[in-house]
């Protein structure tokens, strides 16, 4: 593991982490799995729970986006922030593939500003076209903070250049309009730390206090064999203000076996701030967040697994997020969808532990013939977890044992994560379908719909309306 030097800028960063593990997070922030645990319930409440698109019953507005859609939505202070690619053309100059960072008003869903970034010139071994950006921003009062599809970590101004200021330090924008967007400043992984990233860069960063956590998605060559940076850090922490690099850790370095696409949690275990980082060895790795000390790691591949390429094999990649609640650290693994169904696994992790705690630390394990291949981070209570595998099947598990209380079967895969909230399940799939499951230990169906096109992301309540992104189009749901 290397580290940066660490400065006095490091020292208030780590004070400000103490400040945090004691004080929460702000409650107006708003990110991917609506905290920094990731796990993803809301406590929204009076949610919408029935519409229609092709009527229009129900629906508040609609928005057009890209072709594809893998961002957000996420909603901070009025508007609406979602990820997509280039393909709306909503700047006629701004022409051929990019991603893009589109943000709306909550309340009309007019169209209010974007931010693009070209592709890398490598092409898809880098960069995959007409994917745009696959990272949900996290935001917090005026400022937003995401990884670009050239693999910069962006922080940029949520009022876009509508406010009529160019904010600095940043201020050699090309696109100064208002309807452009706003760059604080922009840190190049590639190009300071050496990072390779497969097919894409997509981390969802978390923030706590000044600190900020990121997956770097280092990873191999386009024969998916050799590993051209393994030295490369595949976390890293930067302080959210300056975009000063605070610290890197190299981890898993040569036992990469593809990419890394997952997202970074966060937790406090007995007043010891943990961030949880999902390695593209298939390892759980909690490090100090102030320091980037490693604490404990798990594997969660059994040690018979072998990886092939192509997704033949047993051994599995970490694509869902690690969830943390009451010291326990609960994460699924799975492929590159392109790879298709296979035997997947969901581990419920003691986060009280250290070292090496793949034996030591296994509260529960579900496997084999019980548990596909899949890309969903839970949703966790105190007796129940919901979750879904890319088979399409929807379960609902007991939290203390792992054993099955329900499974429905959406019957086409599932690429998101279900949003639990005002006690029902939310959840899409890769044909459109949407819907919503009560919570509890009996299965029952409360509404089904199709959204139009396919559903890659995660369903998002706020301020008693639902925002539903499917591939191609917003919606802003509510009587």
């Amino acid at each position: 593991m290397r580290y940066a030097r660490l400065t006095a800028t490091v020292f208030g960063v780590l004070v400000a982490m103490q400040g945090m593990a004691r004080q929460g997070v702000a409650q107006d922030a708003a990110m991917w799995g609506f905290s920094p645990s990731r796990n993803m319930i809301s406590d929204a409440t009076n949610v919408p729970t029935s519409w229609d698109v092709e009527t229009g019953e129900n629906i508040k507005w609609k928005a057009t986006l890209g072709a594809q859609t893998y961002a957000g939505p996420v909603v901070s202070g009025g508007k609406v922030f979602v990820g997509t690619n280039n393909e709306a053309f909503k700047n006629p100059k701004l022409t051929a593939d990019r991603g893009v960072i589109m943000a709306f008003d909550e309340a009309s869903g007019e169209f209010l500003w974007q931010i693009t970034h070209t592709k890398l010139p490598a092409g898809r071994v880098n960069d995959w076209p007409q994917q745009g950006i696959c990272s949900t921003p996290f935001v917090d009062g005026d400022r937003l903070w995401y990884v670009s599809n050239r693999c910069t970590v962006v922080c940029v101004d949520t009022e876009g250049f509508r406010d009529g200021e160019n904010d600095g330090p940043f201020t050699s924008e090309a696109e100064t309009s208002e309807i452009d967007g706003d760059v604080i400043w922009e840190y190049d992984m590639m190009a300071e730390l050496d990072v390779f990233p497969h097919n894409l860069a997509v981390c969802s960063p978390v923030i706590v206090g000044d600190v900020m956590l990121l997956v770097t998605g280092n990873g191999v060559d386009e024969g998916h064999v050799n590993i051209p940076s393994p030295f490369a850090p595949s976390f890293i922490a930067i302080n959210k203000n300056t975009g000063e690099l605070l610290w890197e850790d190299d981890s898993p370095g040569f036992n990469i076996v593809h990419g890394q696409w997952s997202n970074p949690s966060y937790g406090v275990v007995n007043g010891q701030p943990q961030a949880y980082f999902p390695g593209g060895d298939g390892w759980v790795y909690a490090l100090d967040p102030a320091t980037g000390e490693h604490l404990w790691k798990f594997d969660c591949n059994p040690k018979d697994s072998v990886w092939e390429l192509g997704g033949g094999g047993t051994r599995n990649n970490l694509i869902s997020s690690p969830v943390f609640y009451k010291n326990i650290v609960y994460i699924a693994v799975g492929q590159d969808p392109e790879h298709g169904e296979g035997i997947g696994h969901l581990y419920a992790i003691d986060a009280t532990k250290t070292g090496d705690i793949t034996e030591s630390g296994l509260i529960w394990h579900r496997g084999n013939d019980k548990f596909n291949r899949s890309m969903t981070t839970v949703a966790v209570t105190d007796d129940l977890l919901y979750t879904a595998d890319l088979s399409g099947y929807v379960y609902c598990l007991d939290t203390a044992t792992g054993d099955l209380h329900w499974r429905y079967d959406m019957a086409a895969a599932i690429w998101g994560s279900g949003v639990l909230v005002d006690g029902k399940l939310y959840i899409g799939d890769e044909d459109g379908d949407l819907v919503i499951l009560k919570a509890g230990k009996e299965l029952e169906v409360v509404f089904e719909t199709n959204m139009g096109s396919a559903m890659y992301t995660n369903p998002i309540p706020a301020d008693g309306r639902l925002y539903l992104a499917s591939r191609n189009v917003l919606y802003s749901v509510g009587e």
